[in-house]
């Protein structure tokens, strides 16, 4: 049915976005350089015309460089967009389109056509009117911000108890073998909240959710000739919205109610929400890209242009880079973080190649960059979790020199040495205790403290846990790019066969090696992070790069947990491990007093060419009693002089990665005694920890 045209008011300037109020909704939109501001209502999200069509007054509806209107009945599922007009003028940067259909930056939901390609948002100047395309153009939708949060409150965990779970909002429980009732949604992740509790992690960083476009591929699996996906969802469309494909759909803009439900689940559970953001880059790619909205309201401004104004600096390896640093996208990214932190009660933020946020308006790197400045200082986001990945496509790799004490770190070179050294590879032993005892020699000069390093030994981004050890090669044919794109070096072994095999000696040294790498993990000072499912064997077989691939080869089969229980108990055990033992996680880095290094036969290790190594980590006064972990990642068994203790105390074996599930962690009070003098035996490619007792 045909809505009566709304009747409409000059509005006010602020807020930027869209706000509700009685009797109506404020409506605001920045453009500097616009000459004409339309905006466009629809009844129904997917009608192909709008219903009524008003056209700002720059002498009445703008403030500066902000439109307005106040539209008088309008409210909560009113579907809307703009249209912009102004000089197309390539040669300055200028991307004016009169007929573009556009999103509102602020917009807090999205509606999109199911489904949504962005063809019909490629335009030019001399593009006629597209008024019968508007159907399948994703549209903005305004929602009420209210919701019953009860007492619910970010938990403002401190940062030595975290133990982070990366996981993909779809993945986690899209697959028939999760036992939902709602897969692949945010209702979807609250009923795997019980499995995450089990395991013991408190904090959730879940892979982009902000509003994205699926269905923006058009490359195909050159085997099973299927359309590929953006499955991960780092191509952001809308920043304060909530991805649409992770609600029910049971009512336009049902994905902000439930995602906020998911939160407060989460919190009720104890479990932090840390969202992955992606601030360096636009979905409207280069210059051949759609113009969705940021393009199309003021390109000059939102974006880092070449000095040929017609093309983008590529610092994200996407195509474009925002402009992070120019006052206006600077407020537009404050402005955008507190709503999340605010409106939606998240706990912190990962962001993805965080570097970029440091460049100025010309791409360099800046040594004391307003926004993460900005960010760190706000007072709104004083206390909310900042983590950087601190390296971009453009050369900016900044581990343990990203600007800002607040700010913690993906840490790469943990990733990498922690690989390397359970792999065998020589010489290292002195970085094994470098990233053992928090990256101090990454970290300390610059004045930060091992919370500040997120270390990980696999994330999203290429092979699992499981693939790690099963695969020399990555395996990324499916992805249509003939297997050029994902990381060459990924420091993996498959011990005799590419793949999975049924030698079932192979499979026990893969086995062996997850536990290694897990509980070097969880034994390291640092925040230590988990990548979803490598708790239970999740592979992609092979594929280390699996950005585009929407079906097994990335969700959570949740049968291979019943089929790997002994992995699971054996990364449940060593987070109870580390919650145990306060030693393994405080927030300073190790004084040269209380961890004693050597090597197998008891005495000051050889760095450089060091093989197998010990720690003696000594008793925190009374409060807890020592620790000593040793090392042997050879192919050989060695026999290990243990340190000197006093007569009234005793070694205690509670972790050996080469014994069977249910011995390979022992609860305490049932660990095993060892002799007073004798040297102990560790296998080939083990881990042991030991634990000071008094007799």
């Amino acid at each position: 049915m045909m809505k009566p045209p709304f009747d409409h008011s000059t509005g006010s300037p602020i807020p930027l976005g869209v706000y509700t109020q009685e009797g109506g909704v404020n409506f605001t939109l920045f453009s500097r350089n616009a000459t004409r501001v339309s905006l466009l209502l629809f009844n129904q999200p997917d009608d192909s015309k709008a219903s009524q069509i008003i056209e700002l007054n720059p002498q009445q509806n703008r403030t500066g460089d902000i439109w307005h209107i106040f539209l008088k009945g309008a409210g909560r599922g009113q579907t809307y967009a703009f249209q912009v007009d102004g000089p197309y003028a390539p040669e300055q940067g200028h991307l004016f389109c009169p007929h573009a259909i556009l999103l509102d930056p602020y917009t807090s939901a999205i509606t999109s056509p199911q489904p949504w390609n962005f063809i019909h948002c490629c335009v030019t100047q001399e593009t006629p009117s597209i008024h019968e395309t508007a159907a399948s153009i994703a549209k903005s939708l305004v929602i009420h911000n209210g919701f019953a949060w009860g007492d619910d409150r970010r938990l403002k965990r401190h940062w030595p108890e975290l133990v982070i779970y990366e996981a993909h909002v779809k993945g986690l429980s899209i697959h028939p073998s999760a036992g939902v009732a709602s897969p692949g949604t945010f209702l979807g992740v609250i009923e795997k909240i019980p499995y995450l509790k089990e395991l013991g992690i408190n904090a959730i960083e879940l892979m982009p959710l902000q509003e994205f476009n699926p269905h923006e591929i058009t490359a195909v699996n050159p085997f099973t000739k299927e359309r590929l996906v953006n499955y991960w969802g780092y191509n952001t469309v809308g920043f304060f919205a909530p991805h649409e494909g992770y609600g029910t759909r049971r009512y336009p803009g049902c994905q902000v109610d439930e995602f906020k439900t998911m939160v407060k689940a989460l919190h009720k559970a104890g479990i932090e929400v840390l969202l992955d953001v992606v601030f360096n880059h636009t979905a409207e790619g280069d210059e051949t890209g759609p113009t969705l909205s940021f393009r199309g309201l003021d390109n000059s401004i939102y974006y880092i242009l070449e000095e040929d104004k017609t093309r983008y600096k590529n610092y994200s390896g996407c195509g474009n880079t925002l402009n992070c640093n120019h006052p206006v996208v600077r407020n537009f990214i404050l402005d955008c973080l507190r709503y999340w932190v605010v409106e939606m009660h998240v706990d912190g933020f990962r962001f993805d190649l965080a570097s970029i946020l440091g460049r100025d308006r010309s791409g360099h790197l800046t040594p004391n960059p307003p926004l993460l400045e900005q960010i760190a200082e706000d007072p709104i986001l004083r206390e909310v979790k900042l983590i950087a990945e601190a390296w971009d496509a453009g050369g900016a790799y900044l581990v343990g020199r990203f600007p800002g004490e607040r700010w913690s770190e993906w840490n790469g070179h943990y990733r990498d040495d922690i690989r390397r050294f359970w792999r065998g590879d020589y010489g290292m032993a002195g970085v094994l205790a470098h990233r053992l005892c928090g990256s101090a020699d990454l970290y300390d000069h610059s004045g930060k403290a091992p919370v500040n390093s997120i270390n990980f030994i696999t994330c999203h981004d290429g092979f699992t846990l499981n693939d790690l050890v099963s695969y020399n090669h990555k395996h990324n044919l499916a992805n249509g790019e003939e297997n050029r794109d994902g990381c060459d070096g990924n420091f993996s072994y498959n011990y005799g066969v590419e793949g999975a095999t049924e030698d079932s000696g192979i499979n026990r040294i893969r086995l062996k090696q997850q536990k290694n790498m897990l509980a070097t993990l969880f034994l390291s000072r640092g925040i230590p992070m988990l990548l979803g499912g490598d708790e239970f064997g999740r592979t992609q077989h092979g594929n280390n790069n699996a950005y585009c691939q929407d079906n097994e080869i990335s969700w959570f089969d949740w049968t291979l947990l019943g089929k790997n229980q002994e992995l699971f108990k054996f990364v449940q055990g060593m987070i109870a491990f580390r919650k145990r033992f306060r030693l393994l996680s405080l927030e300073r880095f190790y004084q040269p007093h209380e961890i004693t290094w050597f090597s197998c036969h008891g005495i000051q290790p050889n760095w450089e060419s060091e093989s197998c190594l010990g720690c003696h980590i000594h008793a925190d006064g009374d409060a807890e009693p020592g620790l000593c972990l040793l090392f042997n990642p050879s192919t050989h068994n060695k026999s290990f002089t243990l340190p000197k203790i006093a007569p009234d105390q005793t070694w205690l074996k509670s972790i050996d990665t080469n014994a069977p599930g249910g011995e390979d962690i022992l609860p305490e009070g049932k660990e095993m005694p060892l002799s007073d003098h004798s040297p102990l035996q560790i296998s080939e490619r083990s881990l042991v920890v030991l634990v000071l007792r008094k007799r």
